[in-house]
Order: structure tokens, then C-alpha cells, then sequence
């Protein structure tokens, strides 16, 4: 089992290189996971935002990556569909079909975006078809399990 990686940053668009850099070891998927929300912390919250980044991977071989902000209200949303000319809105699809799940937690100090990738055969993170088809929308609270 991969040990768990925190990374302490700031959000801004230097950094994401650095985090996906940071995550090399955990592969490609969860490389864009993570740099397109941090990313959206850079885009909807501003420049130099304090940003913690965790991920690990459990004894199933799940991959959970995490990413915390301080601002509780600016909430990620998954829009229906985003025009050919359209520059942005598309990290969150990005997201949505490569995690089996995700979703927004509330605490103290902020709000955390996460999601969960499912090991594949070679080790590496690929999505899951969830049960409920394409219901893999964010749910503000707590973690369902």
C-alpha cells in the first residue's frame, strides 16, 4: 500500500504543474483529478488561496484524493453541457467520469472537494460504472459511508 501524500500550497497556476508532478506515483487519472480542483480553487476563488491536497489509497486499492479550501460557499457544479467555443467547464466532467464517486464535505475550516478511483488491473486508477448510472453528482455534507 502507497503511503498517504498531504500537500501544503497555495492555488495558484504554477502550482498545479507541481501538483500533478507531486502525484506522479499515484497515476494519470488521479494526476487530473487533482489539478483540475485546484485548478477551480484558482479560477473561483483567486490566486494564492490556501489549498490542502491528500491522497491515499486504501487496502481495496481506492485511491481517494482530497482537496481543502477555505471558503465553504463556493461550491463545485457539474454542468449539463459546455459549448465547442466555450474555454472552461469542463474539469468537473473530467472528474465525474473518471471518479466512481465524489462529492463536497463541510468542516470547520473550509470545505473539501473529493473522489474516489478504483484500481485497475495494472495497478493504475480507472473509473467504475456506478450502480446508479450517471447519478455521480457532488452531495454537500458528509461522506456517505
Amino acid at each position: 500500500m502507497r503511503p498517504a501524500t498531504t500537500l501544503e500550497l497555495l492555488a495558484t497556476p504554477a502550482e498545479v504543474s507541481g501538483v500533478r508532478r507531486a502525484l506522479s506515483a499515484y497515476g494519470a487519472e488521479v494526476q487530473l483529478c487533482a489539478s483540475e480542483l485546484v485548478t477551480n480553487v484558482v479560477q473561483h476563488l483567486g490566486e494564492g488561496v490556501p489549498v490542502t491536497v491528500r491522497v491515499w489509497c486504501d487496502d481495496g486499492g481506492r485511491t481517494r484524493l482530497e482537496v481543502t479550501d477555505p471558503d465553504p460557499r463556493a461550491l463545485p457544479v457539474l454542468r449539463a453541457s459546455v459549448g465547442a467555443d466555450e474555454e472552461s467547464g469542463r474539469g468537473l466532467a473530467l472528474l465525474d467520469a473518471l471518479a466512481s464517486r465524489w462529492g463536497v464535505a463541510h468542516g470547520p475550516g473550509g470545505k473539501t472537494v473529493w473522489c474516489e478511483l478504483e484500481a485497475g488491473p495494472g495497478g493504475g486508477a480507472v473509473p467504475v460504472a456506478s450502480a446508479g448510472g450517471p447519478g455521480r453528482t457532488a452531495t454537500a455534507g458528509r461522506d456517505p459511508r
